[in-house]
């Protein structure tokens, strides 16, 4: 039994990340890579503001994470809200759609935590045979 999912054509979806020119690869890039990931997890329990998130988001330079809240907004996943204040207060939530993405991220990140005694003992091991 495979338990891979059934390729896109099967599903009669219009993307399939698979395929080399898909746009979803893009946007698959800007979700799982370790900044997205961890914005979109960090935006999850409520909006925040650009240094409220860096600090949330440990190791993440200034530079990255506007890249990065850049990307997710493009991809629909982030709203940014600007006030005209003085000093300006941008605010950064989740779309309907990023909450969705970041709900089975969340997931996933739980899992790793939850496992990380076995990931460990298996770099031990790993380790021990590779000396």
């Amino acid at each position: 039994m495979s338990i891979m999912p059934e390729p896109a054509a099967e599903q009669d979806l219009p993307y399939n990340v698979f395929a080399k020119a898909c746009p979803s690869r893009g946007t698959l890039e800007h979700v799982t890579g370790r900044w997205g990931a961890l914005t979109l997890g960090a935006l999850y329990q409520g909006s925040l503001r650009f240094n409220e998130l860096r600090r949330r988001v440990d190791g993440v330079s200034e530079k990255m994470l506007s890249q990065t809240l850049h990307a997710l907004e493009r991809d629909g996943l982030v709203h940014r809200e600007a006030q005209p204040t003085n000093p300006p207060r941008v605010d950064y939530e989740l779309t309907s759609l990023g909450r969705e993405v970041a709900e089975r991220l969340l997931a996933l990140i739980h899992c790793v935590e939850g496992r990380m005694d076995e990931v460990l003992t298996a770099r031990e091991t790993y380790d021990a045979r590779r000396a």
